[in-house]
């Protein structure tokens, strides 16, 4: 029975080390973005995302918790602006956004989000909007380090699956709320 037990012990600690080694060659970088085509200039679309309060408007968490708190911090459309949210919805959590640099001429606004729960976390968002013809093409994107060992996740979890929908519900709403009649 004794050595049965350490078989299994031995089987279980050499898979971990396989698991650890195999986590040390996988990039913690992750990143993922998605645009769409909006039929309005670039300076209507960029009155929707230029500042945190005006993506709020189109924010496809808030229907998570059309209830949760938040505490907005900061000048409306200036590096400082910060908006704090708490919701008792746990896939909604608890966490901070802080708009971080805002490029006028380029059209792009960059944001720090810091996840308090259901996990703690952080990543780097952005906006970016480019004339396209006579519209305009917006990118939505965030970039984050996933940290050793949890790259392993990288194998088991798609982007596209996890987020992809939000993603593609908040640039809808974009596109509907930039291409709305004034």
């Amino acid at each position: 029975m004794m050595r049965i037990f350490r078989r299994i012990i031995l089987l279980l600690a050499t898979l971990l080390i396989f698991l650890l080694v195999w986590a040390a060659f996988i990039s913690g970088d992750c990143k993922y973005e998605k645009s769409v085509s909006i039929n309005a200039p670039v300076e209507k679309v960029w009155q929707n995302t230029n500042t945190l309060n005006a993506m709020d408007q189109w924010s496809p968490w808030n229907d998570l918790d059309p209830g949760m708190k938040k505490d907005w911090t900061g000048t409306n459309g200036q590096p400082g602006e910060k908006v704090c949210w708490d919701s008792k919805n746990k896939n909604a959590g608890k966490g901070c956004q802080e708009l971080k640099k805002v490029d006028e001429a380029g059209k792009r606004i960059d944001t720090e989000i810091k996840f308090l729960t259901p996990y703690e976390s952080e990543a780097n968002a952005y906006v970016v909007l480019v004339p396209e013809g006579n519209g305009t093409k917006a990118t939505w994107g965030f970039t984050s380090e996933i940290p050793y060992p949890f790259t392993l996740i990288k194998l088991f979890v798609n982007m596209e699956n996890a987020i992809g929908k939000d993603y593609q519900k908040g640039l809808s709403r974009l596109k509907a709320l930039s291409e709305k009649p004034q």
